[in-house]
């Protein structure tokens, strides 16, 4: 009895696991033009403070476009 228990909670452990491989790596996919244009506002500013700030509105602006 107890291994069919702890058989659907393995299931269940790695079915939770697998949706978050899947988040992350969504998430990593739609931050790639952030993450380019941020390299490109660093090469051509030397600032990082304006890399971060280029960063974070196109971050926002992916992720608003999905919505």
């Amino acid at each position: 009895m107890e291994l069919v228990g702890s058989g659907l909670l393995g299931l269940i452990g790695l079915i939770i696991i697998g949706l978050l491989i899947i988040f992350v790596i969504r998430l990593l996919f739609m931050l790639i033009p952030a993450a380019l244009v941020t390299f490109a506002v660093w090469f051509l500013t030397d600032s990082l403070w304006w890399a971060g700030i280029a960063f974070l509105v196109i971050a926002a602006l992916s992720i608003l476009k999905k919505l």
